[in-house]
């Protein structure tokens, strides 16, 4: 969440923020209940000073004889005084704590302005947009070829779900490996291997909750989320600790499977895998220093665009406008895969800075030496990367006239075959 504070010294500022990123929070509720709830601690303290003033008073005249019983009951009477603004304070802060975790991070001021996607920037782009040709989409080459199953998917679970056959599931686990390989071995992150369940905490930690709870599977007897990213388990690895300033960067790769409803997906695209409830991905998280989280951002972005070529794959890279972007983020770069078949972009990676937005809502802070007091660390995230659109890149990317699939050379040694 953001820090009060800028609501109280800047609640414009604030607004505004919410409009340019669509969203209808009520910044002005909450600078009344911030007013409330300081008036009613300092009503508090007041009467708690007079209760014990009162109390020395009852002790003495107690002491010489003298009759108290007015002034007790004058005491009690401040008592339950203190105890119904008590009640009122708790209310006032619960009321608080639901707008703010619902009032969305503050766009970063590179950020474009913009009400929807027609309004993000492309940075750049690599490799070219080939015609149709001879290509046919993912689903037609995977039931010819027998490596996806997407109607038993369907059957055995719903609609939104697949099996991978055959060497169609070792070339997803080629990808899987390869991913954490180069982000390991090359990039230097530490392999993470987290659970696929969470619960609330963690979950409020990151911001899908409140915000995001009709598109997670809910599991209501445990009270447990399965989750939609691994970044919800691994930036919630250090919730509620401080680290050593010297040990940060520090840089997490971890695999998880991911599942999401798509509650708000009615009407789009759902054929395969341009949108299902459960993929895998290798997700990167950092925690850093503030003064080099922009850079870090940077860094990600580059990590995986490294990848992407790799793959000799034609992707381009997006900076999002503050109406596309998601609630939590600061700034957003998006990297999508060109889709032969489909003759149009996928998106396979979303590289965000949350800031202190994240760290605030966990709190994860950091310290430096020499006994400083401790700070919010920032937190960064991105796909490094998701496999299902990048899969269906290369079943349209690297088809052959003759209807195979060629085999990425950086994949070959993963999954053993060159061809499928």
């Amino acid at each position: 969440m953001i820090d009060i504070k800028l609501i109280r010294e800047q609640p414009d500022r604030v607004q505004q923020n919410c409009i340019k990123k669509n969203d209808g929070s009520d910044i002005q509720r909450v600078v009344t209940l911030d007013v409330r709830r300081r008036e009613i601690i300092q009503l508090v303290e007041d009467l708690k000073s007079k209760r014990n003033t009162v109390s020395q008073e009852v002790a003495a005249l107690k002491k010489s004889g003298g009759d108290a019983s007015a002034l007790i009951i004058a005491m009690r009477e401040v008592g339950d005084e203190i105890k119904t603004l008590d009640e009122e304070l708790r209310l006032v802060e619960e009321q608080i704590e639901a707008i703010m975790l619902r009032i969305p991070n503050m766009a970063h001021e590179s950020v474009p302005v913009g009400a929807d996607a027609s309004a993000n920037v492309e940075i750049r782009r690599h490799g070219s947009c080939g015609e149709k040709e001879h290509r046919v989409d993912h689903i037609e080459i995977s039931k010819r070829l027998g490596i996806l199953d997407f109607e038993r998917g369907a059957k055995v679970t719903g609609a939104g779900f697949g099996f991978y056959v055959g060497k169609g599931a070792r070339l997803e686990r080629a990808l899987i490996n390869y991913f954490v390989d180069v982000n390991t071995d090359i990039h230097g992150y530490t392999e993470m291997l987290p659970p696929f369940v969470v619960n609330a905490d963690s979950c409020r930690g990151t911001g899908q909750l409140p915000k995001a709870q009709e598109d997670m599977f809910h599991a209501e007897r445990d009270d447990l989320y399965l989750i939609p990213t691994a970044e919800v388990p691994l930036t919630n690895f250090y919730r509620d600790e401080i680290l050593q300033g010297s040990d940060l960067p520090i840089r997490f790769a971890g695999y998880s499977a991911c599942f999401r409803r798509e509650a708000g997906s009615h009407g789009k695209d759902t054929r395969g895998f341009l949108r299902v409830h459960q993929f895998n991905k290798v997700e990167l998280v950092k925690f850093v220093q503030p003064e080099t989280s922009y850079d870090e951002l940077e860094s990600l972005v580059g990590n995986v665009e490294f990848i992407l070529q790799q793959l000799g794959l034609t992707y381009r890279v997006l900076l999002l406008c503050t109406g596309d972007m998601s609630f939590g983020s600061a700034k957003t770069y998006d990297l999508e895969v060109w889709s032969p078949a489909e003759q149009r972009w996928l998106e396979v990676s979303s590289c965000s800075n949350f800031e202190s937005f994240q760290a605030r809502r966990a709190a994860i802070r950091y310290r430096d030496g020499g006994g400083a007091k401790p700070e919010f660390v920032h937190t960064l995230n991105g796909s490094g990367l998701a496999t299902s659109r990048i899969l269906v890149a290369l079943l349209e990317q690297y088809q052959t006239a003759d209807g195979r699939i060629k085999i990425p050379e950086c994949l070959q040694s993963y999954c053993g075959f060159d061809t499928i």
